[in-house]
């Protein structure tokens, strides 16, 4: 017999899924992953009965839990490949980093507030991602050198250009995707690495917050 609880939790999911579904979400490996990764796991214990919904949520220094669809694009255009090394800057809550290990990829990820480093790798830790994804407290515009380059790069925030150094920390025949401001809006851009140069591509507007560079030490 199935107990009431687990079975509202897999109602839920299922409503969750056929949402994200319904807003154009189409990738197999994607939606396997955001079924396999809670949302709620990484969203503040406050506001984890909108975790579920595919709505933003607050987190500490006035940042924000993107949008489960907002995700979707931005992780969707990044065509993901299992075993590829991925960059991801801006780790928020660690959600964006759980999809992208479950999704097969060797996860670097750098958070410039020290506050949500932390928090983002206790939920990591306690969610069993701790051994799949290298958390750090760093400036994510400024990568250290020494982690050499990466297949794929995402950035979870608006962009006012795309940095020099973030473009060199890509893989020839990589993709990085985040958001640039374009006449007051973030649009979706892919910047492809060929052995000819970087090819930068616009897409539709997305609702994310803009990302800025340096340290953070608050609490």
């Amino acid at each position: 017999m199935i107990e009431e609880g687990a079975s509202s939790e897999s109602e839920r999911t299922v409503a969750f899924l056929l949402s994200l579904r319904a807003r154009g979400v189409r990738d197999l490996a994607l939606l396997r992953a955001m079924e396999r990764v809670p949302r709620e796991h990484f969203a503040p214990s406050r506001f984890a009965d909108l975790a579920r919904q595919d709505v933003s949520v607050p987190l500490p220094c006035g940042q924000t839990m993107t949008a489960p669809h907002t995700v979707a694009a931005l992780v969707g255009a990044l065509e993901m490949k299992p075993d590829c090394r991925v960059l991801e800057v801006g780790s928020g809550s660690g959600y964006v980093a759980a999809l992208l290990a479950a999704m097969g990829g060797k996860v670097v990820s750098l958070e410039r507030y020290r506050t949500l480093a932390l928090a983002a790798h206790e939920r990591l830790t306690g969610g069993g991602f701790a051994q799949l994804v290298e958390l750090r407290h760093a400036d994510g515009f400024q990568p250290d050198r020494t982690l050499g380059r990466f297949e794929r790069i995402l950035v979870n925030g608006v962009m006012q250009t795309v940095p020099e150094a973030l473009l060199a920390r890509l893989e020839t025949g990589g993709r990085l995707v985040g958001a640039l401001r374009v006449e007051g809006v973030g649009r979706l851009v892919v910047v492809t690495r060929s052995e000819d140069g970087f090819d930068h591509a616009l897409g539709g507007v997305v609702r994310i917050p803009p990302l800025a560079p340096g340290l953070s030490q608050a609490l």
